[in-house]
């Protein structure tokens, strides 16, 4: 009996994805509620599970097409899960990989593991999907040096993943074999001296490659809503630069029985959400939004954080901010970062948001000029600590200094509003005992 796997509910307001990636081939056995396939929404990746045990009897539609909620997308035969493998395919399986039992489908430790090849490639470059070009890029493996199992033996996500697991535990990528035509080649000239220069190839003419991607659905909604928030709030940018010279002490001091007790490391993220939820009360507008010609205030804040995932930046939200301790402030952020470079966001956890914490500095970033997230009013940027020679009590001395930017809605925010947001930020950085007695 076959049983068909419909498109799920993709959460509140979003009708339709992009089938991302087929995780399980046709023929091949799934048990219920195991993932078959990858959705690409407007916000995040969400898997396709089985709704029951069987064989992928059929797929209904290819990778990149878009696909609406409720739609029929496969169909799994629930009488073929004793037929799943049959001696014929354990007899070819035997035949093409005779030593491979339980062998991870990823490096090869032999010179002769062939290399993942496409139907029209026959010189080791692999035709990569998207979503297995992301994972390439996300692992920085060599693809050339990795064993395919999808169709044809082309490259799966799951293949990168195994790749990029054993060069981790330090198991060397194999070389590239040698085509048979260059073996021959070589064979057919000994006489060739060893230091001889090689010839070079036609191709090495400077030939320029140019590669068609088609954006994700993640990437349109970020490039639609920066735009969105470009043309429509007025935005401005002001700067500040903060000493770092306390919040590295209290870290160095207490990061050991931080960890003890709680269980993650004391970050810079608590102090920085500590110290804009105290400059908020200060200048609410900061923390506040437009609705219509309304403004809304809000009496709590919640926390928008910038995180880095495979496919680009999302923005989970961390709730009720003002009335977490550090360690719990610390705890939903690491979660966070953990699992949007899983992918396992939740779409509820990235709505709403009252004002955004955006750290470039883990890039690298020396300053910058963050875009609000609408309908917000307001963006904090943090950027890397470098130490800078400063003025304190006449003396010249070398500190670590942090450059803040605070990017405002001015339709909401005067400018001497940001500016005082800005400075009771950095008052509170400077010296974090005012972080304790909500100065």
């Amino acid at each position: 009996m076959a049983t068909d796997v419909q498109v799920p509910a993709l959460g509140e307001s979003i009708t339709e994805g992009t089938l991302a990636q087929w995780l399980k081939k046709p023929g091949e056995a799934v048990a219920m509620d195991e993932a078959i396939a990858s959705l690409e929404t407007d916000k995040v990746t969400v898997e396709v599970p089985s709704p029951v045990a069987g064989v992928l009897a059929e797929q209904l539609v290819k990778e990149g097409d878009t696909v609406a909620v409720g739609a029929l997308i496969a169909r799994i035969d629930e009488g073929a899960l004793a037929a799943a493998a049959t001696p014929a395919q354990s007899a070819a399986e035997a035949t093409t990989n005779p030593a491979g039992a339980g062998e991870t489908p990823a490096l090869r430790g032999d010179d002769h593991a062939p290399v993942a090849a496409g139907p029209e490639h026959d010189d080791g470059i692999t035709t990569l999907s998207p979503a297995v070009r992301r994972a390439v890029l996300e692992y920085h493996v060599d693809p050339t040096r990795i064993r395919g199992t999808g169709k044809d033996g082309r490259l799966t996500k799951d293949d990168v993943i195994a790749a990029a697991e054993a060069q981790k535990s330090g198991t060397a990528l194999p070389s590239p074999p040698a085509k048979a035509g260059a073996q021959t080649e070589a064979k057919a000239s000994p006489a060739t001296p060893p230091s001889a220069p090689a010839p070079r190839a036609a191709a090495d003419t400077g030939e320029r490659k140019e590669e068609r991607v088609k954006m994700s659905r993640i990437r349109q909604t970020i490039a639609k809503r920066l735009k969105e928030a470009q043309n429509t709030a007025a935005m401005l940018t002001t700067f500040n630069d903060v000493d770092m010279t306390a919040v590295i002490e209290a870290r160095a001091r207490y990061k050991d029985l931080f960890e003890k007790k709680h269980g993650i490391r004391l970050g810079f993220m608590g102090f920085f959400v500590k110290a804009c939820a105290l400059a908020a009360k200060d200048v609410p507008a900061v923390n506040a939004s437009l609705d219509g010609e309304d403004i809304v205030y809000h009496d709590y804040l919640d926390v928008s954080v910038a995180v880095s995932a495979p496919k680009g930046l999302v923005v989970p939200v961390v709730r009720n901010a003002d009335r977490m301790s550090f360690a719990e402030i610390e705890k939903t952020i690491a979660d966070f970062g953990k699992r949007a470079k899983e992918g396992t966001l939740g779409m509820e956890e990235m709505q709403g948001g009252t004002f955004t914490i955006s750290n470039g500095g883990v890039f690298g970033s020396l300053l910058s000029t963050p875009i609000i997230n609408p309908p917000q009013s307001a963006v904090l940027g943090m950027h890397r600590i470098e130490e800078r020679p400063v003025v304190k009590d006449g003396q010249i001395v070398a500190r670590p200094m942090m450059y803040l930017a605070l990017s405002y809605d001015h339709r909401l925010v005067d400018g001497r509003e940001a500016v005082t947001f800005l400075v009771r930020a950095k008052e509170a950085i400077e010296d974090p005992t005012r972080l304790l007695i909500d100065l």
